[in-house]
């Protein structure tokens, strides 16, 4: 899989823009403002649907306008695919491929496989469980559309779950029958998506510590742990146990809802305890591990995004991820930086067509 054209109009800060890639490996430089990021989100947007950045879909239109369209053409198996995605103020966001429109844009996850490796990945260690629970589930998901689908009604049902624990405490009623409809259905789904959860991590752990060894050089024990309430207990069991907690709350506190992933350095946090460096390097072997995982899953290799990736990197770790690429384990590669002697000096020690686009 590989992006061989891209045309973007009104999105973020371009009016009008096209760009041919040929090259494997593309950098796109130039100084902090001009877009750079941009196109990788864009690229982003035409993988997922959705930016990466910025979730606001409005904001994501070019300031005075109505509109936005982003349009690529991938190369897929020898294949020419065209996806688009525009958006219109007051309408619906729409996704085609190939000239159809999806109904759920969630129907499209997987056709793009990509793996984007940016700065704000730094919250995966420093914001709460959500956003970890967000990228597990972002990479099961590329390969598993039933797992999506598992997660997007799990989530519907939690919701309508705790709307009936709000009436009930409004209304000063309690129904039993009611909520045991919704406590059946989340154990059936939580237990589904559970036990994928812990399937895909026996796999990617292993992964992920291999590629933490190469980035780092070996010198640093890290530890990927997953961590569900489901381990004590069935979440039939734990919803009637916890039952007169939510009644209070008004919330469902129990289930695959409240699933984390432990990090670890040397046994400690690598939040509190972790260094600038390290920090970066667990975050890189994270979406490395993700990459390899992905491409073990699906035919043909993700495409990868780098977003100002060797900012707070030494030289050493930077020659590691260099070196790793070198063995051709990856497809087409975007990477974003201000200094292009850096990047260009960096490129040149990869063994591979690259391209330097200035903005």
């Amino acid at each position: 899989m590989h992006l061989k054209r891209l045309s973007l109009l009104n999105y973020k800060n371009f009016d009008t823009r096209e760009f041919e890639f040929d090259a494997k490996i593309n950098c796109l430089i130039g100084p902090n403002g001009v877009g750079k990021t941009n196109i990788l989100d864009s690229i982003y947007h035409l993988a997922f649907g959705k930016s990466y950045f910025n979730p606001v879909t409005t904001q994501n239109i070019r300031h005075g306008e109505e509109f936005f369209v982003i349009e690529g053409v991938f190369v897929k198996e020898g294949r020419e695919e065209g996806v688009v995605c525009s958006f219109k103020k007051g309408s619906k966001k729409v996704l085609k491929r190939n000239g159809k429109v999806y109904d759920r844009i969630s129907d499209h996850i997987g056709q793009v496989p990509l793996v984007i490796i940016s700065p704000s990945d730094r919250d995966l260690i420093l914001e709460g469980s959500e956003v970890r629970r967000k990228f597990m589930d972002g990479v099961i998901s590329q390969s598993n559309k039933e797992y999506l689908q598992d997660v997007l009604n799990y989530h519907k049902i939690v919701s309508q779950r705790n709307a009936l624990l709000k009436y009930f405490a409004a209304n000063r009623t309690f129904d039993k029958d009611s909520l045991e409809i919704y406590n059946h259905q989340l154990h059936i789904l939580g237990t589904r998506i559970h036990e994928k959860r812990v399937a895909f991590m026996l796999e990617f752990t292993p992964i992920f510590i291999a590629q933490y060894k190469a980035i780092s050089g070996g010198d640093e024990p890290v530890r990927l742990r997953y961590q569900s309430q489901l381990e004590s207990a069935p979440l039939s069991d734990l919803l009637l146990e916890n039952l007169d907690k939510d009644r209070l709350l008004q919330y469902t506190s129990q289930g695959i809802h409240k699933d984390d992933l432990s990090m670890e350095i040397d046994g400690y946090p690598i939040k509190k305890f972790g260094s600038q460096g390290q920090q970066k390097s667990f975050l890189i072997a994270l979406k490395f591990a993700q990459f390899q995982f992905m491409k073990s899953q699906l035919s043909g290799m993700p495409i990868l995004l780098l977003d100002d990736i060797f900012d707070k990197l030494d030289e050493g770790r930077v020659a590691h991820i260099v070196n790793l690429v070198n063995q051709d384990l990856f497809g087409q590669i975007f990477i974003s930086d201000t200094h292009g002697e850096r990047t260009e000096k960096t490129v040149k020690q990869i063994h591979q067509t690259y391209a330097l686009i200035t903005l």
